[in-house]
């Protein structure tokens, strides 16, 4: 209770102050999500300085401590880079199939539409978990950047769930609800391109050096994978013979892409050696070498002129694990990268990373000239 002295406060105060921000529920102030993992640390618990990438007069830095934080992504945005990939690329097939196949793969039309609608909740179930709260995903969706990634693939997955889901309801049917019913399918499908890969071009367009490196070809790595995955997946479901034949072909074609795009991103990672240090050390090493061997057993095991049940089973169980061991071994790694500062300084004095993503640029997002160039492009 207020001293009777003390001067009461006028409406006009109160509405203010309530609007200011000094007043701020605790209870609304509460970090969770992958906001609460960000923590201050000392350099005795920094973790990944070691001597070798300390400063040397060779490789000069600063201190030897890394340049960028490292990312606070937890394993559920991994998962959802499979999950979203799949469901992306079976939306795909699955209007491939409804217009060209006809009332013989209608049933596989269907399932892809199952599988496809599940993935996209299951990507959002993903994303809001890692955000901690579903009022976080609301808000991405409050506006519509075209330069931003996240935004994009924000309504690109939002789009593609509600439109499979729409479809799954009417398509089925007969007259005009059936027609809209296809024609969200057809928009999903129309979507599920872009959803395969929008994630790469989110993780190429952060600081991390590794990712960086690869924003040429691993949105195309990213399709490519999630066109043999999501093969795989179809195949382990039951399907009729003349379904086989479909789902291989979809499948071979994904998995000779995703083995060459995989040789590409290789290639742009070792443009410098301290950027690709990810991929063959460590447990982001461990992981790309699985995703590999998985990826060519898994080609071999389907080139097999005369497979056995067992041959095929495993081949897509293979290309299945090489694919998400693919995302979280590029997971860990941007993880590792973030933490090497050499990645970082040898990658921009090499006019790489960020300094080859500007240097064609002469405008910036919002029209204003760039001054250039920077001591780093020189």
């Amino acid at each position: 209770m207020s001293s009777p002295h003390e001067p009461t406060a006028s409406l006009l105060d109160q509405l203010q102050r309530r609007a200011d921000g000094r007043n701020v529920d605790p209870t609304l102030g509460v970090l969770t999500g992958e906001g609460a993992q960000q923590r201050v640390k000392t350099l005795e618990r920094a973790p990944g300085i070691r001597p070798s990438l300390a400063a040397s007069p060779a490789s000069p830095s600063y201190h030897g401590l890394p340049v960028i934080k490292e990312p606070v992504w937890i394993a559920a945005i991994p998962t959802y880079l499979y999950v979203g990939g799949v469901a992306g690329a079976t939306s795909v097939l699955g209007l491939a199939v409804e217009l060209a196949g006809g009332r013989r793969l209608r049933q596989l039309a269907r399932r892809c539409l199952w599988v496809g609608t599940a993935g996209d909740l299951v990507s959002a179930g993903l994303l809001t978990y890692d955000l901690g709260r579903p009022a976080r995903f609301l808000n991405m969706l409050r506006v519509f950047r075209p330069t931003s990634p996240m935004s994009i693939g924000s309504w690109v997955l939002a789009g593609s769930g509600g439109l499979n889901t729409l479809a799954l309801l009417l398509s089925h049917r007969r007259g005009v609800p059936g027609k809209v019913g296809r024609a969200a399918g057809a928009g999903a499908a129309v979507l599920g391109l872009p959803l395969s890969g929008y994630t790469a071009v989110l993780l190429t367009n952060t600081a991390v050096p590794l990712w960086q490196s690869m924003h040429r070809t691993l949105p195309l790595f990213f399709m490519a994978s999630a066109t043999a995955a999501a093969g795989s997946l179809l195949s382990l479901l039951p399907h009729a013979r003349h379904e086989a034949r479909v789902l291989r072909a979809f499948g071979l074609a994904g998995k000779v892409a995703s083995l060459a795009a995989g040789l590409a991103v290789e290639r742009d990672a070792e443009r410098v050696t301290e950027v690709a240090r990810p991929l063959r050390e460590g447990v982001s090493g461990a992981l790309w070498r699985t995703s590999k061997a998985c990826a060519v057993a898994g080609l071999v095991l389907d080139l097999l002129p005369r497979r056995r049940r067992w041959a095929r089973v495993a081949a897509d169980v293979l290309t299945t694990v090489g694919a998400v061991s693919a995302r979280f071994a590029l997971f860990e790694g941007g993880k590792a990268s973030a933490r090497n500062p050499q990645a970082t300084f040898q990658a921009q004095r090499r006019g790489l990373g960020a300094a080859e993503a500007i240097a064609n640029h002469t405008l910036a997002s919002d029209g204003r000239p760039l001054s250039f160039p920077l001591r780093v492009l020189r």
